[in-house]
């Protein structure tokens, strides 16, 4: 899992603090992957700079970015950048949030990727605005992004939630939520995530990330079998591939890191919203969930 961490002057490192002995207590279960972010903005807010170069020497592996929330967006992604470079980490970006294509950075991005020689090790989340673009412009987008090796991540509840709600008229509102296996038919690496679990932005939810793929499939009116099956792979081996893990998949000689689900094959999984069984990590069981169980009367 990689999870996005807030630096700022404010809280300071510790949100890094907080989170250390949950990576040290659950390490059984689940591989946690830190990327530390400036969430109030960079360049605009002084001492955060500092603070994100100390979370990366503290072995955050990961540097995030949030554009939109900074004075000179283009000047912030350049910084993030120039630390990834530095640190020899990837990159993952809250990128291009809102609900018009106006003033987008993704190109920005892609330019960025190109000049660093970073393809395979850029990801950019949300990038809402580009669902109001035409589809000629759509496509080139996506051509740019798959020629670049930038990889996509759509967080169907927390965009969901958020477009849409300042229009002025109150119908009509805004989806927000990329159709990113459109994106995939185009060579771009995408997954799907959730942003934030039972707080402002996402006051609904639960972790699951078949419940994501379902939520998206539904939201993209997914049809096709082909299409159905890319939702599922948006919430594994795509973001393991997002991730660069090189031990994914089950396969003789790997780790046994695996959940099991309730069904026969990742179309049906997708389309029931089915729950999960079990899960193990290096051979070892760490959770069971008990199938329901029908009582007939007697």
């Amino acid at each position: 899992m990689r999870t996005h961490l807030e630096v700022d002057p404010v809280v300071g490192l510790r949100s890094l603090e907080g989170v250390r002995p949950l990576i040290k207590d659950y390490a059984w279960a689940i591989d946690l992957e830190i990327c530390v972010f400036p969430q109030e903005g960079l360049l605009n807010n002084p001492g955060t700079d500092e603070l994100m170069v100390e979370g990366l020497k503290q072995g955050c592996r990961v540097v995030g970015a949030a554009p939109y929330t900074d004075s000179n967006p283009p000047g912030q992604i350049d910084r993030v950048f120039e630390m990834a470079r530095e640190f020899d980490v990837d990159i993952d970006m809250h990128l291009d949030f809102g609900p018009t294509a106006d003033g987008m950075d993704v190109d920005h991005v892609c330019r960025r990727t190109d000049q660093y020689k970073y393809g395979g090790r850029v990801a950019i989340g949300h990038v809402t605005k580009a669902t109001s673009l035409q589809m000629d412009k759509f496509e080139a987008m996506a051509k740019r992004l798959s020629g670049a090796g930038v990889a996509l991540t759509v967080l169907p509840s927390t965009d969901l939630f958020l477009m849409g709600r300042h229009h002025k008229h109150d119908h009509n509102n805004t989806r927000g939520v990329l159709p990113a296996h459109k994106l995939i038919h185009h060579g771009v690496n995408c997954s799907l995530s959730s942003n934030n679990v039972l707080n402002p932005f996402t006051p609904f939810g639960d972790c699951s990330l078949m419940r994501m793929a379902n939520l998206y499939a539904n939201i993209a009116q997914v049809g096709k079998r082909t299409d159905i099956r890319s939702c599922f792979d948006m919430i594994t081996r795509r973001p393991a591939q997002l991730m660069r893990l090189k031990d994914y998949g089950v396969a003789t000689g790997r780790t046994a890191d695996l959940v099991v689900l309730d069904a026969t094959d990742s179309e049906m999984a997708v389309a029931e919203l089915v729950p999960v069984l079990y899960a193990f990590k290096r051979g070892r069981r760490t959770f069971t969930r008990a199938p329901a169980q029908l009582h007939r009367p007697r």
